[in-house]
């Protein structure tokens, strides 16, 4: 009897027992999924029985991760071993952490290599030589994070000429050559932001706290505020450098806020700064006095101060997405021999307040950084 046999079987039976419940979306999504996870596991049960579960290995400069090859050659077709190379502009930050677990999940389950490098500090300079260094290696695709709007240009398009596909993450340059960009719509995330300001902070002096000024990353979200603002003139918005590391941050706006004891809210767009603001807000009682704060990321302080509502929201952009999605699409443009695989993906401007961050803050997993171990656990 043939290995899906009994697999179609289950569907169709389960889909009988389910013949008298009302035919909403939310069962023809059920069953859609059911049949795709059941169906999509009888083309590679087998092999995936008899193949290792995956190894990984990591250094002080790089990880890399591999296994499962069989499983997705036997789906797509393709078994060359593959090996891309992302480059990261704060490589050691924490916030990366979970985009990391999503490159390495992703060469698991493709099995495929990556090396994470760069820069620990922003250094363009070492980001360029980083990723000429993976283009003469001859890697197969290349992810960059395109903090800068002209210093990238030159080496991508030498790579794409050269045959190496390149998508860029966390970070885009439209003008850039890249092939794709898988990220957050930064402008307009800050656009949001400011509306969610003028909502707290009617008038009054609003910090607005960025770790690195004219940094791609993070400079769109500012600029997206300003925008915003500037139909409340009554808020008087004041942007204040913080510096790329997280105890730098945190000194940097407790200064602020001692020479500014007036200010009506204290608001970041990254995610070190953010921590900084409800950590000052906490430890000041800042909250209770009426000021008002908010940012991005979900630093696991971050998560604990917002849901006990020292700080008022925190925007997710989704890290594990801007690992995952690169390495997957690269794979699929190697496979496809450059027929698919390419696409711009948003991964998101999900607000979260005291009571939305209750799951992230209860759950410890790879997707948030929380948690080394796969799934979900309960922290």
């Amino acid at each position: 009897m043939a290995l899906e046999d009994p697999i179609y079987d289950a569907v169709e039976r389960l889909e009988w027992d389910e013949r008298k419940q009302e035919d909403t979306p939310h069962k023809r999504l059920r069953q859609f999924t059911r049949r795709t996870a059941l169906s999509g596991g009888a083309a590679g049960i087998a092999t995936m029985m008899l193949e290792a579960c995956g190894s990984s290995s990591k250094s002080s400069s790089a990880s890399a991760s591999s296994g499962g090859g069989s499983a997705a050659s036997s789906i797509f077709g393709f078994s060359k071993k593959l090996k891309f190379t992302m480059v990261n502009h704060v490589t050691t930050n924490t916030f990366f952490t979970p985009t990391q677990n999503g490159a390495a999940d992703a060469c698991k389950l493709l099995g495929c290599t990556y090396q994470w490098t760069g820069s620990q500090s922003s250094n363009i300079s070492e980001m360029v030589n980083a990723f000429n260094s993976a283009k003469a290696a001859g890697v197969d695709g290349l992810a960059i994070s395109l903090i800068d709007l002209h210093a990238f240009n030159a080496p991508v398009a030498s790579a794409i000429s050269a045959g190496i596909p390149v998508v860029s993450y966390n970070a885009d340059v439209p003008t850039n050559a890249r092939l794709a960009y898988i990220g957050q719509d930064l402008l307009l995330s800050g656009q949001k932001v400011g509306e969610h300001i003028a909502a707290l902070v009617p008038s009054g002096d609003v910090a607005l706290f960025i770790a690195t000024p004219g940094s791609l990353n993070l400079q769109p979200r500012i600029d997206g505020i300003m925008d915003t603002l500037k139909a409340h003139p009554s808020i008087k918005p004041h942007t204040v450098a913080t510096g790329a590391a997280v105890p730098a941050e945190l000194s940097a706006i407790q200064a602020y806020v001692t020479g500014h004891p007036n200010a009506k809210g204290l608001f970041a767009v990254d995610g070190g700064s953010t921590q900084g603001v409800a950590e000052t807000m906490h430890k000041q009682s800042l909250t209770a006095k009426g000021v008002k704060g908010g940012g991005y990321d979900l630093q696991p302080a971050t998560e604990t101060l917002l849901q006990a509502g020292v700080i008022s929201f925190a925007v997710d952009q989704q890290p594990y997405l801007q690992g995952f999605f690169p390495i997957l699409e690269l794979y699929l443009y190697n496979a496809s021999q450059k027929l698919t695989g390419i696409a711009d993906v948003d991964t998101g401007l999900k607000f979260l307040d005291k009571t939305t961050i209750k799951p992230y803050a209860s759950t410890k997993s790879r997707y948030e950084g929380t948690g080394s171990s796969i799934g979900v656990q309960k922290a």
